[in-house]
């Protein structure tokens, strides 16, 4: 089995529009959480998101490209852009046929569709634009990322609601482990701050009005973000030999199904897939020092969450950090894994464990060091990023300092 390595990382979330200042925000544990802006939010009873602010599409795509990329598909090729020039490949010959892109996302060019459906029910337009169906795909960023990098080996979308992108990333891992692939671009995206995309979360009745506290007893539910993390991973004797700038390793992954509840999480689905990740990583659970917890800021998550952690680790639970960056960025449901995933390079490369902000008083349920409200810096070996999903779907991911 071969070793996995990251070398290249890129984003755009409210956080900032790069690696460097999304991950200076995390330092800083600001808040990229403010009023959603756009038509008819004023219907709304949610008006928070973390929206990316002053994004201008225009800056970084043509009339016709535009006419084709969705928001989430212009978040993903920003976040690959970046990504691809930080690892320093150029795709081309056999390493282009044996590189390919898995992405994750949930629910696809929501935007397009929210913007076409007002078009055709609201404005009563008999008419839509040819490239609708294209645009609004779940597979179109995937695509449009092999195109624009000349990837010719698997290239697909998966989407596994908000456990899509450790789920994708997972995917990527095992294709490069196995021999298949020797690169894969990889994460996920998501923009679903729109009228309609926050009109049907409302109607769950998990999102908070005014802020997301996770593991705080004053907690009132999740809140909704937008943008992108895509990754290089790597063939670790393939980075080695050109010379790349390795980030972290990826050590280990495991997904599980909680076979239970459509809504509803499962300790015992959770801990399945933290101790399956930590099997497969062969990684002693003492050497874990940080996990990115799904941290959602609902208590079904957060207390399922904790209880899983605690039942898996034992007296260790007691020592680890764990912290939801959800409470500065938002939850970016099938891109959030991906996004979060910075802040476990962040605590690998530079020894800094991002907080969880908006905490305010204790849970006795989530009796954990949830990094309150202040980033720490720690050097730590070993870091889980955990991701459950609505339909009990679970995906974990082992990482380590190279």
């Amino acid at each position: 089995m071969k070793r996995v390595v990251i070398t290249g990382a890129g984003t755009i979330n409210a956080l900032g529009e790069s690696v460097p200042e999304t991950l200076e925000a995390m330092r800083e544990g600001r808040c990229g959480i403010s009023d959603l802006d756009f038509r008819d939010v004023e219907r709304l009873a949610i008006r928070i998101g973390g929206q990316v602010k002053g994004y201008a599409p225009e800056s970084h795509f043509n009339r016709q490209q535009l006419s084709l990329y969705d928001r989430f598909t212009q978040f993903t090729l920003l976040a690959a852009r970046e990504s691809v020039a930080q690892s320093g490949l150029s795709f081309a010959g056999d390493l282009a046929d044996r590189s390919g892109v898995v992405l994750g996302n949930s629910g696809g060019g929501l935007t397009t569709q929210d913007e076409n459906y007002r078009a055709v029910y609201e404005e009563g337009k008999n008419r839509v634009h040819p490239f609708v169906v294209p645009k609004l795909m779940n597979n179109a960023a995937a695509s449009h990322v092999s195109m624009e990098f000349n990837l010719r080996g698997p290239s697909f979308t998966v989407s596994t609601a908000c456990a899509s992108s450790n789920h994708a990333m997972g995917q990527a891992f095992q294709m490069i482990r196995t021999g298949m692939c020797t690169t894969m671009i990889t994460g996920g995206s998501e923009s679903m701050l729109c009228f309609g995309g926050v009109k049907a979360w409302e109607g769950l009745r998990v999102m908070s009005k005014d802020a997301c506290r996770p593991f705080s007893a004053t907690r009132n539910g999740m809140v909704q973000g937008e943008g992108a993390g895509v990754f290089v991973f790597e063939d670790y004797e393939h980075a080695k030999a050109r010379g790349a700038n390795i980030l972290c390793e990826v050590l280990g992954f495991a997904m599980t199904s909680d076979a239970a509840d459509i809504v509803m999480p499962s300790k015992q689905g959770a801990a399945r897939a933290i101790s399956g990740a930590l099997a497969d990583a062969r990684v002693d659970r003492s050497r874990v020092g940080y996990i990115n917890a799904h941290g959602t800021g609902t208590a079904a998550n957060d207390k399922t969450e904790c209880a899983a952690v605690a039942d898996v680790f034992g007296q260790h639970a007691n020592d680890l950090m764990i912290s939801s960056t959800k409470s500065m960025h938002g939850h970016l449901i099938g891109g959030t894994g991906a996004v979060e995933l910075l802040a476990c390079v962040m605590a690998l490369r530079d020894g800094v464990i991002a907080p969880t902000i908006g905490y305010e008083e204790p849970d006795p349920e989530c009796a954990l060091d949830v990094v309150p409200n202040e980033a720490r810096e720690a050097k730590v070996d070993v870091v889980l990023s955990n991701a459950f999903a609505f339909g009990g779907l679970n995906a974990v991911l082992v990482l380590g300092r190279v």
